[in-house]
């Protein structure tokens, strides 16, 4: 019999900073709270409606999933509640049952189970279930035809919409700061600008979130904005005001920012966000779809296993030695 040894081997140890799953799911839902309680306060009881039913199923599709995968119980960690939340934030508030339904099965069986769970998908999940749906039922996220039937004490119409069909000097009694402050219609939780910046701030501070991505993604869309402005006022509008429509703010803090799909190092997170932030505006200004954050976004997610390979040369590497 061959005299043979055995090798085992373990990884390093490491320290460990407190954190987990749990911890970041809840302080998510912590920091989209004054968003989702203004769009509840702006549409009504439909939009808690909608929030809270996203919620619910995309807790019972990740429970039906553990079990079908006979995996441990995750619901308890909260991540599939922060999906639900982020799906039903950027819908309207008239989004119908069964949308809700299809939408956080997408999400969660499509977006993250069959990649294998927490950590191992590599698209946004709710990004995937917002860009199919957009896809397969564009009607269902056009919200000037979803919230035809409200009633608001503002100019009732998509800001993105009607630059895009008729151009800036057409769109409105718009002001920066009434834009900033909700008073535009959108997804529950997308439209009060106000909220959804404190609630990134509360999770840059928390550390949960890098603000390389978050500032990259805004200062992309802030100068490719300015350069279509600058080249023709009349038809683009300015920097300021595509940051503070559409779903710019909650993609810069709750979209973006998601660990699974996003760099771990310094400069392929400057130009992750960077690179988001162009696309936005393009597909805003120059392509076929209103809102280019959901696509820009997902582009980016694709990318990020190429963009993370960027790192500094290791210490010693190509040195000659004598």
């Amino acid at each position: 019999m061959l005299n043979q040894r055995l090798f085992v081997s373990s990884h390093a140890p490491f320290c460990h900073n407190g954190t987990s799953i749990r911890g970041r799911s809840y302080n998510i839902i912590l920091a989209a709270i004054p968003a989702v309680v203004m769009g509840i306060y702006e549409f009504g009881a439909p939009a808690l409606a909608v929030v809270a039913f996203s919620m619910a199923w995309a807790m019972f599709w990740e429970f039906l999933m553990n079990k079908a995968m006979k995996r441990p119980i995750s619901i308890g960690d909260g991540d599939a509640a922060v999906i639900g939340l982020l799906f039903g934030m950027m819908m309207p508030a008239t989004t119908p049952w069964w949308a809700i339904v299809s939408g956080t099965f997408i999400a969660i069986v499509v977006g993250k189970q069959i990649w294998g769970g927490v950590g191992c998908n590599p698209l946004n999940p709710s990004l995937v279930a917002i860009a199919i749906i957009t896809i397969a039922w564009k009607d269902l996220v056009n919200f000037d035809e979803a919230l035809v039937n409200y009633s608001f004490n503002f100019y009732a119409a998509d800001p993105l919409g009607v630059l895009k069909h008729f151009g800036e000097f057409q769109a409105g009694s718009y002001t920066i700061k009434g834009l900033f402050m909700g008073m535009q219609v959108g997804g529950i939780g997308s439209t009060f600008g106000l909220g959804l910046v404190i609630g990134g701030l509360w999770l840059m501070l928390r550390g949960y979130i890098r603000w390389e991505i978050s500032i990259s993604f805004l200062v992309g869309i802030f100068v490719t904005a300015w350069i279509f402005h600058m080249a023709d006022p009349s038809k683009y509008a300015g920097p300021l005001f595509h940051i503070v429509t559409g779903y710019t703010l909650i993609g810069a803090f709750f979209l973006i920012t998601e660990d699974s799909s996003s760099p771990v190092n310094f400069v392929p997170m400057l130009l992750y966000g960077i690179i988001a932030g162009v696309m936005t505006v393009l597909i805003r200004n120059i392509g076929a779809y209103i809102d280019g954050t959901v696509l820009s976004i997902l582009l980016v997610n694709v990318l990020n296993p190429l963009l993370d390979k960027i790192r500094p040369k290791a210490l010693g590497k190509g040195t000659e030695y004598a």
